[in-house]
């Protein structure tokens, strides 16, 4: 892994020790004041771990786990960013993905489309017999 792939995993890394953190103190320290938002927060942070592994790892199986792991986050944030703008109240502290993930200047918005875009250009590698024994079947 190199160059913009090496960018996303650290900014990743970076993220969940952030969300892990904040999650963390909030779930300890003021649970009861939005449990919602600090759970959403702790899922979050479980997500960019799960996230940064993924992008690491190497592999079919690592290569969807980190899809599937950006699909939600991707998902989550849009979800949580709108509910957060048309009703507040659903949200009384901050998320990780509020308002699109405004506390963190939007990077959770951004982040996994550049993963996405990123995984599109680095399927994992086929083994070259397999590429072998398609290229002999297309031929004959």
């Amino acid at each position: 892994m190199s160059g913009v792939g090496r960018v996303l995993v650290a900014v990743y890394a970076v993220l969940a020790l952030a969300a892990t953190g904040r999650s963390f103190y909030q779930i300890a320290t003021k649970f009861d004041e939005a449990p919602v938002a600090y759970a959403l927060s702790a899922l979050a942070a479980v997500v960019y771990i799960v996230a940064t592994i993924a992008l690491v790892r190497q592999g079919r199986v690592w290569y969807r786990v980190a899809w599937a792991t950006l699909v939600f986050e991707f998902t989550g944030v849009l979800v949580v960013g709108v509910l957060s703008i048309l009703d507040p109240q659903l949200f009384p502290h901050d998320t990780v993905w509020s308002w699109f993930g405004r506390g963190y200047l939007f990077i959770p918005l951004v982040l996994p489309v550049l993963g996405m875009w990123w995984l599109a250009k680095h399927r994992p590698h086929t083994s070259a017999a397999t590429s072998d024994d398609l290229t002999r079947t297309d031929v004959a």
